[in-house]
């Protein structure tokens, strides 16, 4: 493993572990066996090292979940969907480059907010063109159908994965189940179309 990627590797710890402010780049550099002034070879500040660490993690967050819905795309849309949220639930628990993401998207560091916004947003953006694709392909197969367009389906699952999301930030695992579990049949039943 080449030193920056090391350097970005210990980076999502360290980050991740202790914020923005809290992380010290004397530690990762310790950590890393290097001195300090050696991280600046690979990056021009402690932002652009955090900027290029959150880049790569929403990356990875992006490919976890397109993942996981390919590999479950012959699953009920219904199923799917509602899976979606609790796989995003699970990595939330289990991985700290999710968690990393996740924390950033909603309490990124102040000084660094004009450049965070962009990366979140454009993961999202990906992220809703995505279920909008799923959702426009399952009303051509005849497996769902909806009284709102795709896109408003898809950006309506995108407010109901903001409110679970943030049960989950604050360390509340068992009231994010209880929320998709309360949210999810106000949801499903609220984007069909009346049976004629």
């Amino acid at each position: 493993m080449s030193v920056k990627a090391q350097l970005l590797h210990i980076g999502l710890s360290h980050f991740a572990q202790d914020g923005y402010e809290g992380a010290s780049l004397s530690k990762l550099a310790a950590e890393a066996g290097i001195k300090k002034p050696s991280i600046y070879a690979h990056f021009k500040s402690k932002e652009d090292l955090f900027l290029q660490v959150l880049n790569r993690a929403a990356r990875a967050l992006k490919h976890q979940i397109m993942r996981y819905m390919i590999a479950h795309r012959d699953q009920p849309p219904e199923q799917r969907l509602r899976d979606t949220i609790s796989f995003l639930q699970e990595l939330y628990n289990s991985d700290d480059t999710i968690k990393f993401v996740v924390r950033m998207a909603y309490f990124s560091p102040e000084n660094l907010r004009e450049a965070v916004t962009p990366l979140i947003y454009n993961l999202l953006d990906v992220l809703e063109a995505r279920l909008t694709r799923l959702i426009e392909r399952s009303i051509e197969q005849n497996e769902m159908s909806l009284c709102i367009s795709a896109e408003t389906a898809a950006q309506a699952y995108m407010t109901c994965a903001d409110g679970i999301i943030i049960e989950m930030l604050y360390g509340q695992s068992h009231r994010s189940v209880q929320r998709l579990n309360s949210t999810w049949p106000i949801y499903w039943r609220g984007i069909q179309a009346a049976v004629q």
